[in-house]
């Protein structure tokens, strides 16, 4: 497994440093879950690619009916 180092301001720290042991998890841990988190949630490469290309039969809307008449509340 990789490790990696990097500098943060003091302030931050202390920041990290609490909401660590609010989720009762390592600093480490919790930096790993951050990263993990945000990096999984990344889009599949190409994957806007194949918006509106539709390759089956034309979609066609059906007719649209008139809307119901519904009873005001007072």
């Amino acid at each position: 497994m990789a490790q990696l180092h990097f500098y943060i301001p003091d302030s931050m720290a202390d920041i990290v440093k609490i909401k660590a042991e609010h989720a009762h998890l390592s600093v480490s841990k919790y930096l790993a879950e951050l990263v993990k988190r945000e990096v999984a949630n990344q889009w599949p490469e190409n994957y806007f690619d194949s918006f509106g290309n539709w390759e089956g039969e034309p979609l066609e809307r059906p007719i649209q009916e008139a809307f119901e008449q519904r009873e005001t509340l007072d």
